[in-house]
C-alpha cells in the first residue's frame, strides 16, 4: 500500500494523490485512473476515489465520460490559450489587489525567488524553474482580498499543472524574458504605480509567455507523454 499522510478525509487523501502525481506528471495528458486500481493503492474503497475524481473533473484536470471512465484530461493548444488568457486576467486583478497589502518582507522573499530562477539560467531546469516561477507570482497574489479573484487564479494554475511539465521546457528562451518581467513588477509595486499598471503588467507577462509558447508550438511539434 502506497505511503500516504493519513490527514482529512479519504476523499481528500485520494484527491491529493492524485493530483500530486498529475502535476507531476507521473500522470500524464490522458492517462486512465482506474478507480479500482487506485483505491487499492491507497487502502480504502473506490467511494472516496470517485468523489476525489469528480472533484478533479470539476477543476478540468480530470474527464470521465460513461462506459468509457477517467482519464487525465488532455490540454490542446486552443485550451492552453483560454487557460493562460484567462489566468493573465484574473492573476493580474489579484495581484493588482494585493499590492497595497505587500510589505517589504513579502517583496524581498519574491525578489529572493527571482533571483534563484535567475540563476537557474545558466544549467536550465525548466521543472525546478517552474516551480519558483509558481512560488514567486503566490508571492504576489495570495494576499488578495477578494476571495472570488483568488480561487479563479487558483484554479487557472490548477488547470496548467495538466500541461506537460511545462510552458518553459518547451521556449527554455522565454526564461530569461521571464525573469526580467518580474524584476519589473516587483519595482512597480515598490514604487507604487497606479493599480491599472500593476494589473496590466502582470496580464502580459502572463499572455507573452503564452504567445511564446504557442509561436513554438507551431513550428515544431509537443512530445505528450504518459
Amino acid at each position: 500500500m502506497s505511503t500516504l499522510v493519513r490527514e482529512g478525509s479519504k476523499s481528500e487523501q485520494a484527491y491529493t494523490w492524485i493530483r500530486a502525481r498529475i502535476h507531476s506528471h507521473a500522470f500524464g495528458p490522458g492517462y486512465r485512473l482506474v478507480l479500482g486500481s487506485i483505491a487499492d493503492e491507497l487502502g480504502m474503497s473506490v467511494v472516496p476515489v470517485r468523489e476525489a475524481i469528480r472533484r478533479l473533473e470539476a477543476e478540468g484536470l480530470v474527464t470521465f465520460e460513461r462506459n468509457v471512465g477517467a482519464h487525465v484530461a488532455l490540454i490542446d493548444e486552443t485550451e492552453y490559450a483560454h487557460t493562460m488568457q484567462t489566468l493573465g486576467i484574473v492573476e493580474g486583478a489579484a495581484t493588482a489587489l494585493s499590492a497595497p497589502l505587500l510589505d517589504a518582507d513579502a517583496l524581498a522573499r519574491a525578489e529572493a525567488i527571482n533571483e534563484r530562477m535567475s540563476l537557474l539560467l545558466g544549467h536550465f531546469d525548466a521543472h525546478t524553474f517552474t516551480r519558483l516561477n509558481q512560488d514567486f507570482h503566490s508571492v504576489l497574489y495570495e494576499p488578495c482580498p477578494n476571495p472570488h479573484v483568488l480561487a479563479l487564479v487558483h484554479r487557472g494554475w490548477a488547470r496548467l499543472s495538466g500541461i506537460r511539465d511545462s510552458s518553459f521546457s518547451f521556449v527554455p528562451g522565454r526564461a530569461q524574458h521571464s525573469v526580467d518581467e518580474h524584476t519589473r513588477i516587483l519595482e512597480l509595486i515598490r514604487g507604487g504605480a497606479e493599480p491599472l499598471e500593476i494589473e496590466l503588467a502582470a496580464r502580459d507577462h502572463r499572455w507573452r509567455t503564452m504567445d511564446a509558447f504557442l509561436d513554438a508550438r507551431h513550428s515544431a511539434p509537443i512530445e505528450e507523454g504518459r
